[in-house]
């Protein structure tokens, strides 16, 4: 027995020497690291000397201004180590660890240093003390190794066994399920455990005695049960262990721990995909991390997500999104309340901007009992993390007062707990005022929330009516007066616990004042009165809502025509320019005609411009006008699009999807454009037909395209593409054998094809109904509808509608795309009545959806002005410049202008020009023979010769 105890005395010694050996070496290395300089040197190290006492006088002032700047505080201990001056060093670590978790690097560093100065036994507990701060911060098997290591050096200490392996059996609960770091705390720990196995064992040839034999038999078990416990946990190269536990037991391996190996080995092999992902991506990983999380979220071991979602907080500790759903996870699934509160405790030293991990923190005290001082407390420090937005203060005021108001008990008249709550209120609204006001020159708080819920507690818990009218109409006097949904809050409140005097207030206050909804305020003022009023208080309801609504639409009719004079004089400034540009160009081109030989060529220059160049989109679909050529309407300004070769210009070659037949590269004959496009005319059935655009120019055939898409709605007769000098144009004509398949078709408008939306509309002869259109533009207000703007691209309809679906019945929903399809982040929804969509801009105005602040109003579509509609009682060449000259189907942004010169030198009054056509004068004769052959329609070659006699 003594020989055993003197033999473990001895290897506790050896352990004891080995740590202090490698301590040695580390400061060995330490000032090894330091250079011997010379006297020159010397002098430069007394300048960087002052140069860096210059530094750290500047970090500390700046550290007292703002305490919370973190990168001020790593500067400063960087600077104060290079010093090595240890008692301002140990000063810095201190206050920094007070406001923040310090990272492992910073940790690592600091336990060293004190380790180093603190050798005598008598100081270990210090250390032991910074220990335990440092394994609280973040999960670091390097921390909890140094920790062992350290605890092996007091081994002979009294209780020194014992508190080896207490730390040993608290690192592996800690990282012990790491899958790249925790085999090598499991390794140190079975490392300790056979030093202590081979003190314990007899010398070779001896009997040990029974006392012998059995600690002997304790630490193999406890050795067995290391091995055991670690093979049953998914390691990186775990198989190692398993046959390093083969070679050490001499009794093999037990069929219960290979079973429990291959289930952890498989584990293993699902999770290192994850792990070698990581390995391989450069820091932050977030995109990793996050994907591992959902992972082990998925196959649910709490172990398992808790320590990976400590990996990833160890490497991302400034980001306020993985704290928060890291204890959003605590809250909701494992509610251990030492782990959760401690949790909550790192993440707002570790983002102390972020208000709702504060505001989170204060309900987890709340939820797991914490004493009252505690979260007044939590609550003070969160009023001095120094938020980065004025609505910050309010949330966090909201927070904590929810919990005042919760603590108390409303049956009784007064308590100790409602005196407190009201103290609470008057101070919020004091610190708005004063503190968040000044520093970001807003209250953040411009709706009241924080009076409004006062005035609600007062008048339903309180019964105390009279209070809750004061702070409304302290509520309106700080600029909500003019809003009518404040109006109607203030009224619903009186509904609710006050009488029909003061409603009947109220509303004809709110019919004055309200600037944004008059309509409906003075709408609900009558509904009132049909309930509860007499005829006289109808009688003057009704005399009030008019005068207000008169007036109403006197300042608004006062506001458009200032818009309107405003649209005209930036009309009449862009026309200037206009002419002015025209002009100087019609100066230049005179200069160079009247050179010899020159006037034939800037004509043509000038005609290549205006004719040789094909727009790039395909025709523009308006809302007032549509894009709803008929065979014929449509035709005219067609064919003057491809008949570029009667006119002797030059014809680009073909970029782009040619007709059936021709080849590639080779230009198409203006014959064949023409044959394509006037096929069988007389076999044409407009009521049969519909008209498709907006699709992409690049679309292999689409004539068997086109069939194939719309056979589904009826057998098709023939689709007819139009086609011009490069190619197809993107809209085409599809007619079907009988005119039940035309509603069919119009169905499937707007459907993505080749990734834009496709229009589909009717097919009407616009020269012989020139009035029609298939698109109404509104120009009234809908009442029933609301105009959503603001939205994010990615909301859907059944976003919306799920968003919407409270405030009434939905009839339609109506996302707003450009052309190609892709959303505007403006919508419609039609409601069934105008209450409901009423109610719905006074609740969803100002939501959040998706990141983004939605605003909602009733629809009033802007009215059109009338330049958009061509007077045709002018001189089209008088009405506006020739550029702007409309035909019958709108004009795109990059349609070019098809009306020739010598059309827009006409003087005589004339009631329509398009595609060539107009009408015989009104009087008197003409001896003009252009103006004869253009008395009655032309042809295309007609038209053509007439404009080369021109």
């Amino acid at each position: 027995m003594a020989a055993t105890g003197n033999a473990e005395e001895t290897q506790l010694q050896e352990m004891e020497e080995e740590a202090g050996m490698e301590r040695e070496m580390d400061s060995d290395e330490e000032e090894g690291m330091g250079i011997e300089n010379s006297d020159d040197e010397e002098d430069d190290s007394s300048e960087d000397d002052k140069e860096n006492e210059a530094e750290i006088q500047r970090l500390e002032e700046q550290l007292s201004i703002n305490a919370f700047d973190y990168n001020c505080h790593v500067d400063l201990i960087k600077l104060l180590r290079q010093e090595g001056e240890l008692p301002p060093l140990r000063k810095a670590r201190q206050k920094m660890s007070e406001l923040f978790p310090l990272t492992e690097e910073i940790w690592l560093d600091w336990l060293k240093d004190e380790i180093r100065l603190t050798e005598e036994e008598p100081n270990r507990e210090k250390v032991y003390e910074l220990f335990e701060m440092a394994v609280k911060d973040y999960i670091c098997p390097e921390i909890w190794l140094e920790y062992a290591q350290y605890s092996i050096g007091g081994m002979g200490l009294p209780g020194g066994m014992e508190k080896v392996r207490s730390i040993f059996e608290r690192a592996l609960t800690a990282v012990g399920l790491h899958m790249t770091k925790g085999a090598t705390v499991w390794e140190a720990y079975r490392e300790f455990e056979n030093v202590i196995l081979a003190t314990v064992q007899p010398p070779l040839g001896s009997v040990p005695t029974c006392e012998q034999q059995e600690l002997l038999n304790a630490q193999l078990e406890r050795i067995h049960t290391l091995f055991r416990r670690q093979l049953a946990i998914p390691l990186m190269d775990m198989e190692g262990t398993y046959a390093e536990y083969e070679e050490w037991s001499d009794q093999g391996v037990s069929d219960t721990v290979s079973q429990k190996y291959k289930r952890a080995l498989q584990q293993m092999e699902k999770s290192k995909p994850y792990e070698e992902t990581l390995m391989a991506a450069e820091p932050p990983k977030l995109a990793e991390y996050q994907t591992y999380i959902d992972y082990e979220q998925m196959e649910g071991d709490p172990a398992r997500i808790q320590i990976i979602f400590e990996r990833a907080l160890a490497e991302n500790c400034l980001v306020p999104d993985m704290w928060a759903k890291y204890t959003k996870y605590l809250d909701r699934q494992l509610k251990i309340k030492d782990l959760v509160l401690s949790s909550h405790d790192r993440a707002v030293r570790n983002c102390p901007w972020t208000m709702g991990l504060w505001k989170n923190y204060l309900l987890a005290l709340e939820r797991h009992g914490a004493d009252h001082q505690t979260i007044s407390d939590i609550f003070e420090k969160a009023l001095n993390a120094g938020f980065i937005q004025a609505t910050d203060y309010v949330n966090i005021w909201e927070a904590y007062l929810d919990y005042l108001r919760r603590r108390v008990d409303f049956s009784k008249e007064s308590s100790r707990e409602l005196e407190e709550l009201r103290a609470a209120f008057t101070r919020s609204l004091d610190y708005m005022k004063q503190d968040v006001e000044e520093r970001f020159s807003e209250s953040g708080d411009p709706s009241c929330t924080i009076m409004q819920v006062w005035a609600k507690i007062e008048a339903l818990h309180c019964k105390n009516i009279q209070k809750a009218r004061e702070l409304w109409d302290s509520i309106m006097t700080k600029g909500n007066a003019k809003f009518a949904n404040m109006w109607l809050e203030y009224y619903n409140l009186e509904r609710s616990y006050g009488d029909a005097l003061h409603c009947r207030k109220a509303l004809h206050r709110a019919v004055q004042c309200t600037a944004d909804y008059p309509e409906h305020v003075c709408e609900v003022l009558l509904t009132f009165e049909r309930v509860e009023g007499s005829l006289e208080d109808w009688d003057a309801a009704v005399q009030k809502t008019e005068i207000r609504l008169n007036r109403v639409n006197e300042q608004r009719a006062k506001v458009a025509e200032k818009e309107a004079h405003l649209v005209r004089q930036e009309e009449e400034k862009t026309e200037q320019r206009r002419r002015a540009k025209a002009d100087k160009k019609n100066q230049k081109k005179g200069q160079k005609g009247s050179r010899p030989g020159e006037k034939r060529k800037a004509e043509d220059e000038d005609n290549e411009d205006e004719w040789g160049e094909e727009s790039e989109q395909p025709p523009k679909r308006h809302r007032g006008e549509g894009n709803h050529g008929s065979f014929r309407g449509g035709g005219a300004e067609e064919f003057m699009e491809t008949e570029s070769g009667l006119f002797g210009r030059r014809a680009p070659p073909c970029r782009r999807q040619e007709p059936p037949g021709a080849k590639r590269g080779q230009q198409i004959a203006p014959d064949t454009v023409r044959k394509t496009q006037e096929d069988n005319p007389e076999q044409r059935k407009d009521d049969c037909s519909v008209f498709i655009s907006n699709l992409a120019f690049s679309m292999e055939d689409p004539e068997k395209r086109l069939k194939e898409l719309f056979e589904s709605c009826g057998p098709v007769q023939s689709v007819r593409p139009v086609y011009a000098a490069k190619g197809f144009r993107g809209y085409c004509y599809v007619q079907f054998e009988g005119k039940t398949s035309v509603p069919e078709a119009l169905k499937m408008d707007r459907r993505e094809v080749d990734g834009r939306p496709m229009f589909v509309s009717p097919c009407v002869d616009k020269n012989k109904n020139p009035d029609f259109k298939v698109f109404k533009y509104n120009t009234n207000l809908e009442k029933h509808k609301i105009f959503i703007s603001g939205l994010p691209f990615s909301c859907t309809k059944e976003q919306l509608e799920e968003l919407c679906k409270d405030q009434g019945t939905i009839k339609d929903i109506r996302l707003v795309t450009n052309r190609s399809g892709k959303p505007k982040g403006l919508a419609y929804v039609e409601f069934e009545d105008e209450a409901q969509a009423s109610q719905a801009v006074l609740k969803l105005d100002g939501t959040v959806l998706q990141e983004h602040t939605l605003s909602v109003a009733i629809s009033n579509p802007p009215r059109r002005n009338a330049a958009d509609k061509p007077d045709f009682s002018r001189p089209m060449g008088a009405m506006m410049p020739r550029a702007m000259v409309y035909g019958s189907r709108g004009k795109g942004r990059t349609q070019l202008s098809l009306i020739p010169r010598s059309l827009h030198r006409q003087t005589g009054s004339e009631s329509k020009a398009e595609n060539g056509t107009a009408p015989k004068p009104t009087g008197g004769a003409s001896g003009d023979a252009g103006f004869e052959a253009q008395a009655k329609p032309m042809s295309n070659s007609d038209f053509a010769k007439f404009l080369l006699r021109k």
